[in-house]
């Protein structure tokens, strides 16, 4: 008996020596990059959720941790203001600066519309427009591996699908259009972060129908993409996801002209040539040996898209050709229909 309780007690020893360790090795800075990010505390605002925004803000590695180095310093008073915290600080540095209220000087802000249906290039053009940032430091940002994985531990869903090296842009697709007000001197990362917040409040509305899918968050936002760009109200949205699908099950080539634009890096506006429809690569689903969805959304589709992804029309077509003068999309079940509303549009 005095055996098994030694025993014991050792092996709660090893796990409480264990956690300690871990507490201690979490505290530690998120960077060695002496990267400044200003981060805010409003007025009201609990230490708990202080701890969690951190965490979301990339500014320290664990909630746990954070919450554990507050609950054992009780006299911290976490001070409301805005904050220009150095990533290389520790976790007990940086809460001991809101502690301190530390605050900088009131920071301009600046509103800022991320539209509905345009690339991360056009995105990287808008924020080089409105911020000291370059669109190449943008788009290098958006492709860092190392803070690509740092996104997929913060965010839920986001997974190993955007690290295929055929991407062209891993975050195509998940930065959320909306209208946003920053702060004057945010960061590729805050800004980005905060476009992937947006984006996981959408998608935290369809948690039953994407866990009920047979197709990923990443499938669902390159069809959404596709949809988006396809048509321009939401009921021919749904409709043309729901031709996405029905080829997808019939292993057809899904042969959408959108996903040729963005596969040779041409806007919609611009001729495309034969030599473009038949290229090869992961993208171009006009080229008949492709079978399947691209490698990732050729957008960044709109919450009306993503919901046409995720509710697609309960019909059974199988083609589709649209009008660019008018948008008007007409569906068709047979080849015959599908030619016969081509030749009436002079296609």
């Amino acid at each position: 008996m005095k055996k098994k309780i030694l025993v014991i007690l050792g092996v709660l020893i090893l796990m409480f020596g264990g956690f300690i360790t871990y507490i201690l090795v979490s505290l530690r800075p998120v960077s060695k990059v002496a990267n400044d990010v200003t981060f805010t505390v409003k007025p009201g605002t609990n230490k708990i959720a202080i701890v969690s925004n951190l965490k979301k803000a990339g500014l320290i590695r664990s909630k746990v941790a954070g919450l554990v180095y507050v609950f054992f310093s009780p006299k911290i008073n976490l001070q409301a203001g805005n904050y220009s915290i150095n990533r290389s600080k520790s976790t007990s540095e940086i809460l001991k600066q809101i502690a301190d209220g530390k605050i900088i000087e009131v920071i301009p802000t600046v509103r800022v519309t991320f539209i509905e249906g345009k690339k991360l290039t056009d995105y990287a053009k808008l924020v080089s427009n409105n911020f000291d940032i370059s669109y190449d430091d943008f788009i290098a940002k958006a492709a860092d591996k190392e803070f690509l994985n740092t996104l997929i531990k913060d965010y839920s869903f986001l997974d190993e699908s955007i690290l295929n090296p055929n991407i062209y842009y891993p975050l195509e697709g998940y930065l959320a259009p909306d209208t946003y007000e920053f702060y004057q001197n945010s960061s590729s990362e805050t800004i980005i972060r905060k476009l992937l917040d947006r984006t996981g409040e959408i998608l935290e509305n369809y948690q039953e129908q994407i866990k009920n899918s047979k197709y990923s968050v990443h499938q669902l936002l390159t069809i959404a993409s596709i949809a988006e760009k396809e048509a321009v109200n939401a009921k021919d949205r749904q409709t043309v996801s729901q031709v996405i699908y029905k080829r997808l099950d019939l292993n057809m080539a899904l042969g959408m002209d959108v996903t040729t634009y963005y596969s040779v890096f041409k806007e919609m506006t611009e001729d495309i040539t034969a030599a473009d429809l038949a290229s090869k690569n992961a993208y171009n689903t006009r080229n008949s040996e492709f079978k399947g969805l691209p490698a990732s959304a050729i957008c960044n589709p709109s919450k009306e898209s993503i919901n046409a992804a995720l509710n697609p029309s309960k019909t059974d077509y199988v083609y589709f050709v649209a009008d660019v003068d008018t948008g008007k999309v007409y569906f068709a079940s047979t080849y015959e229909e599908f030619t016969s509303f081509k030749a009436k549009l002079g296609l």
